[in-house]
């Protein structure tokens, strides 16, 4: 600790100036630069004028001591480790100082080699903070550049654009409405990256692939023991997200039970685990998603309308892409791109009529199917320039199957037969669609998971080497 120059600088603050010079002549000979205070409210502005590495704080000061010295440090700059040295120390003090923010506790008359060591771990302690920060707003750069931007020019996305800049820096919950596919998950994570939460959790929750009996606990966790199979405590998604943001995919999903608690924890920002009988104090912000009409249910009475009015304080809906054609170029040349960065390929161009006939597709999955479009394309068709060729035979090919099942009719003579083929293909498109996961394909198509069990070993489904 005896560098030829000063590298670090230490504020030392006492009201005897022969406890400040003695300080001093110890730290500087020991290589770190020493500025000086005689109480609370100089050091107060001293820090606001320059930033210092560690505070030695004295406790009894006139004007502010040191605990209340300490208590506007912690607050304004938490990163400055604060040691406190006091001759009138006791116990209650120590603990007083800790709790307050303190990073150390040393009794006068000062220990020598105590005083050293405890400021070579503080000057650690800061350095490792500010490696911690680099990093955080490293990886926030470096999320913002990997989050696929809002992409179109439609006046509909130039609303969508307006809305997420508007409520990101508020704490307003946001209800975001549109049909699958059309990105509303992307939304809700750039609301949560331009709002001042962006350093906490983002935690997304997908109630539809969620089944009844467990969607209470998958939101507020579980003791142990509080039910069969619960052979220890979970920690839900309202916890995980304390501080930062909670994406509600698929609200209208949620069974009216969950409602009731989600309701509770928003109007109370509480919630408690299943099983449990402590309140647990939570501070989340709810972005919810739906493709539902919210409204419909709440006259059917499968959803809440307080709940409803609670999560839609900021309405945001998405358009399906057929009604914004003119942003198909947009998204599938960023795509197209971004893939061919990924995958390393060489990127392609679309020629002028294939993209024609690409905007004459009705488009059903949105964004989400031209993602996959583009993908097909990339791999599949010309090395350059993807032709109005390559979309016949990769694309509408298959758009055109889907919508000629007469064809498949006049194949089979026999009902049975023809609703086996039916229910195999559907069966095992939606298996495939949610990477093979029983439960969760049980919960998206409306069955029992030991019906689908049963289905799929009558029907001879087998997962295959590419899924």
């Amino acid at each position: 600790m005896c560098p030829n120059k000063a590298t670090h600088t230490v504020l030392v603050v006492d009201d005897e100036a022969s406890i400040r010079r003695a300080l001093r002549e110890i730290l500087e000979y020991e290589g770190l630069a020493v500025d000086e205070a005689k109480d609370g409210v100089e050091a107060i502005a001293k820090v606001r004028a320059r930033s210092y590495d560690v505070a030695l704080l004295d406790i009894k000061m006139p004007r502010k001591d040191g605990l209340e010295a300490l208590a506007e440090l912690a607050e304004h700059y938490p990163e400055l480790p604060v040691v406190m040295i006091s001759g009138h120390a006791d116990i209650k003090t120590a603990v007083e100082a800790t709790h307050a923010g303190a990073f150390h506790f040393i009794e006068k008359p000062l220990d020598l080699h105590q005083l050293l060591v405890t400021i070579r771990s503080a000057l650690e302690r800061g350095r490792l903070v500010l490696e911690n920060r680099r990093m955080r707003q490293t990886i926030s750069e470096r999320h913002a550049n990997e989050l696929t931007p809002i992409l179109g020019q439609s006046p509909a996305i130039d609303r969508i654009k307006t809305i997420i800049e508007r409520v990101a820096p508020t704490e307003a919950r946001v209800l975001i409405t549109g049909e699958a596919g059309t990105g509303k998950e992307l939304v809700a994570q750039w609301i949560h990256h331009l709002s001042p939460r962006c350093k906490g959790p983002l935690v997304a929750v997908n109630c539809a692939a969620i089944p009844a009996e467990l969607i209470e606990s998958e939101l507020f966790g579980h003791e142990k023991g509080s039910f069969t199979g619960a052979i220890k405590q979970r920690i839900g998604k309202f916890e995980q997200a304390h501080k930062g943001t909670l994406f509600l995919d698929e609200v209208g999903d949620m069974s009216l039970s969950a409602q009731a608690k989600v309701l509770r924890a928003l109007q109370e920002n509480t919630i408690t685990r299943v099983g449990g009988d402590r309140s647990i104090q939570v501070d989340v912000r709810v972005v919810a998603a739906t493709n539902k009409e919210l409204r419909q249910c709440i006259e059917e009475g499968n959803f809440r309308e307080d709940l409803y009015h609670r999560l839609s304080v900021i309405l945001a809906h998405l358009p399906p892409v057929r009604e914004r054609r003119g942003d198909l170029p947009v998204l599938l040349d960023h795509f197209l791109a971004r893939l061919a960065r990924r995958s390393g390929m060489q990127p392609k161009s679309v020629a002028p009529d294939a993209m024609n006939r690409l905007a004459s597709l009705p488009w059903r999955g949105n964004v989400r199917e031209i993602l996959n479009v583009a993908e097909r394309l990339l791999i599949l068709g010309h090395p350059t320039e993807i032709t109005l060729s390559d979309i016949e035979r990769y694309v509408h090919a298959g758009a055109r199957a889907r919508d000629t099942l007469e064809g498949l009719v006049h194949q089979y003579e026999d009902l049975g037969a023809f609703r086996d083929m039916a229910e195999k293909l559907f069966l095992t498109r939606k298996l495939h669609e949610n990477d093979w996961n029983i439960s969760r394909t049980a919960v998206r198509i409306g069955v029992q998971r030991s019906n689908l069990y049963t289905r799929i070993r009558r029907l001879g489904i087998e997962r295959d080497h590419a899924s």
